[in-house]
């Protein structure tokens, strides 16, 4: 009965060891994540709100910084003027992604410049600029969106 203890205890203490390595592999990762990277994803999940008309989701997500500049309404009514009439998404290929922690008209902080070059329904030809900004909590969140 004392050996199988132990061994419970020795497996349990190899779980644990596994699980902090992996736990410890995986924040490396992200450490390792360049902040075009992750602003890169914060921007593609925010633009899936937005080409799918969740425009109040897409205020609700976005930086503290756009949400005290801009109400909820106010957003919403203009992406309607400015999304609704391109229509669909048709594609979207990144241009370039430049981290600064300067932008003219904006406190100084970490901002990530992204541009695509997209294409909707009615405009075949588009440059979108999203521009995440790592937010007070340490998350990325858009707080910038222009259609060219």
């Amino acid at each position: 009965m004392l050996v199988r203890l132990w061994q419970i205890e020795s497996e349990l203490l190899s779980c644990f060891s596994l699980f902090a390595l992996l736990l410890g592999v995986c924040s490396t990762v992200q450490a390792q994540q360049k902040p075009e990277q992750l602003a890169q994803q914060t921007s593609e999940a925010w633009l899936a709100l937005v080409d799918s008309g969740k425009y109040a989701d897409s205020w609700q997500e976005s930086s503290q910084l756009f949400k005290a500049h801009v109400t909820r309404e106010q957003w919403q009514s203009m992406l309607r003027a400015s999304r609704d009439p391109l229509g669909k998404v048709q594609s979207r290929k990144l241009k370039s992604a430049t981290y600064s922690k300067t932008l003219p008209g904006a406190p100084d902080g970490e901002y990530v410049v992204i541009q695509c070059e997209s294409s909707f329904e009615h405009k075949q030809s588009a440059v979108e600029t999203v521009t995440p900004m790592l937010d007070k909590d340490g998350k990325w969140r858009v707080s910038g969106y222009f259609i060219k």
